[in-house]
């Protein structure tokens, strides 16, 4: 190869762009692969992913409540920036106006360590929480729900702009997942009709209390 001039080709490792990246506010595994909370906003999981339209690159944000895989904020942008993940924070918060202690539970993406988001999240009285790096199952429950995104609706078609998919999308999470699509682990029924059940269900303690008065 040598006395032709000819030279092999070799890999190179995957450059960062920006050099080595800082990760800023790491927050511990509270969660540790238990997607099961006892009721509601008491666990968020969230993550983001991104779709090719004819416009360009969509990025979607949700935070889905794991007690009933509600989707209960969500944002979407043609860029990914710290904003898109703090204004789907910022809309579950809106909705749901959880007591103090709520875990977030999130990768360790770029969005999510920014010094912006942390300081969101210790406003708000939210607990911060991280898989580790390279680790789908350690957000698995929030992995699920893109690839149900992915099969029932993104890849179904190609999105001539990104005005046509964000409409889809609108009406995916809002009309047919939270209030039309069931689920096996929700004993077959919408994430908000779960949470209406569970809702409705009287308090087991008050229960008891009005069993040993009478």
């Amino acid at each position: 190869m040598r006395q032709r001039g000819l030279v092999g080709i070799h890999r190179r490792r995957a450059r960062r762009r920006g050099g080595p990246r800082r990760l800023h506010p790491l927050f511990d595994d509270l969660v540790e692969r238990n997607f099961d909370p006892a009721g509601p906003n008491q666990l968020w999981v969230a993550d983001i992913t991104q779709h090719m339209t004819g416009d360009g690159w969509l990025y979607l944000a949700v935070v889905l409540d794991a007690f009933s895989r509600r989707v209960v904020g969500w944002a979407m942008h043609d860029r990914a920036p710290s904003e898109l993940v703090i204004q789907s924070l910022q809309m579950a918060l809106q909705n749901r106006d959880p007591d103090d202690g709520v875990i977030h539970h999130s990768d360790q993406g770029a969005q999510y360590t920014a010094l912006s988001f942390g300081k969101h999240l210790q406003k708000a009285g939210v607990l911060g929480s991280m898989g580790r790096v390279g680790s789908a199952l350690d957000n698995a429950m929030a992995e699920s729900f893109f690839a149900n995104l992915q099969t029932e609706l993104l890849d179904r078609q190609t999105w001539p702009t990104r005005d046509s998919l964000r409409l889809a999308i609108f009406d995916y999470l809002e009309v047919f997942y939270n209030r039309q699509r069931r689920h096996s682990s929700l004993e077959y029924l919408t994430p908000v009709d779960f949470e209406r059940r569970e809702q409705s269900q009287p308090d087991q303690a008050s229960v008891a209390k009005l069993v040993a008065v009478h």
